[in-house]
């Protein structure tokens, strides 16, 4: 599959991945403002889409609670002034070849995956018509892809399906699925910094050393389009570059084995920083840029 990489860097459209926990304007379970919604993420996901006419679809198939998570994404785009939105509530694979299904994603602006458990999205969705749909439009037209925490992870073609946190640096720490392989670039996680993520991260660069390793801090996502990246919210981008780690012994190693790599470089990026994805290179914002607080 990693042929596609070469295809995937030419696609004309743009995908979102946001790390978790982005503001909806709503008190729930996690900390929301209200006042900053219209400034949020979500308000570049409709931006990006279009404006306030475009039709969006939520899909919240990862989630265990899909009608409310569902009804969630409603309110906080309704809040933005949308008007055209549509929840696809796939919880069988037969779904994602339904003709309603199939006509509807041909005439989306933009598709939302919720957070929830990545291997649902793959499982139910990765390799069906409806997949194929979001593929093709996605390399060949202005079409938004977004999705947060689980739905941002399922982005990269190696995925993360899951693994400790609280594992220092061992092997099989970090477990690895195939993805929906929009991004084949990169290696997403999400709720990065919150749960301490750097151990299982690491490891997968160091499984995959080709690839960019990106860690999404919450309310926090990027831009991808024209083979660049550009941070938007409120945390930060831990970025893991392994490709000239001096020393990498993943591959020599019985699985619970502690693990050492050397010379990985990393990044710490926030809002407004660039990284070009072909390049590797990493580009700030001024330091004369004035820095507001949320």
């Amino acid at each position: 599959m990693h042929v596609l990489r070469t295809l995937r860097m030419k696609a004309k459209g743009t995908l979102i991945p946001i790390g978790g926990n982005e503001d909806k304007g709503i008190e729930e379970h996690e900390v929301y403002h209200l006042e900053f919604i219209e400034e949020g993420i979500l308000s570049r996901v409709v931006k990006e889409s279009g404006g306030k006419d475009a039709l969006i679809i939520i899909i919240p198939t990862a989630s265990s609670i899909p009608v409310e998570v569902g009804d969630n994404y409603l309110q906080a785009f309704g809040k933005l002034g949308c008007t055209n939105l549509h929840v696809m509530d796939i919880r069988d694979r037969e779904q994602s070849e339904s003709t309603k299904n199939i006509e509807l994603m041909k005439k989306a602006a933009c598709v939302m995956f919720s957070g929830g458990n990545q291997s649902k999205i793959t499982e139910k969705i990765s390799g069906t018509t409806l997949h194929k749909i979001m593929m093709e439009r996605y390399e060949k037209e202005k079409f938004v892809i977004a999705g947060t925490s689980a739905g941002a992870m399922c982005m990269s073609e190696e995925m993360i399906a899951g693994g400790s946190s609280q594992e220092s640096f061992i092997k099989g720490a970090v477990k690895m699925k195939e993805g929906m392989a929009f991004i084949p670039e990169l290696i997403i996680d999400s709720h990065f910094i919150r749960r301490g993520r750097f151990g299982r991260m690491a490891e997968a660069v160091a499984k995959y050393p080709d690839l960019i390793g990106v860690g999404l801090a919450e309310d926090t996502g990027l831009v991808i389009k024209n083979n660049t990246f550009k941070v938007i919210g409120s945390g930060m981008v831990i970025l893991f570059n392994a490709r000239k780690a001096k020393h990498n012994n993943h591959h020599l190693l019985d699985e619970g084995t502690p693990m050492s790599l050397t010379n990985l470089k990393t990044h710490i990026l926030a809002n407004g920083d660039r990284f070009n994805i072909k390049k590797k290179r990493v580009k700030v914002s001024p330091m004369e840029l004035p820095v507001v607080e949320r």
